[in-house]
């Protein structure tokens, strides 16, 4: 595997890395919109969390797409 990705040309392997980096974003603020709502629904202890774990959602995703923006694209 690590052969092949030093085949992959410095852009290739770029596009891959913010690819999976999206990816593990999304993922985590997904699970934070999952335990979110199972607080609401009580399968959890709720102490403040759904909103605090939304907020986490969002800044995970709004932080990730921008530390994902190409070098020169505001």
């Amino acid at each position: 595997m690590e052969r092949e990705w030093s085949m992959l040309s410095d852009e290739q392997q770029l596009a891959l890395a913010r690819a999976a980096l999206r990816r593990a974003a999304e993922t985590i603020a997904g699970q934070a919109e999952v335990l979110a709502a199972e607080m609401e629904q009580g399968g959890l202890l709720d102490r403040g969390g759904p909103d605090a774990l939304r907020l986490l959602a969002n800044v995970v995703r709004v932080n990730g797409l921008e530390a994902l923006a190409p070098a020169g694209h505001a």
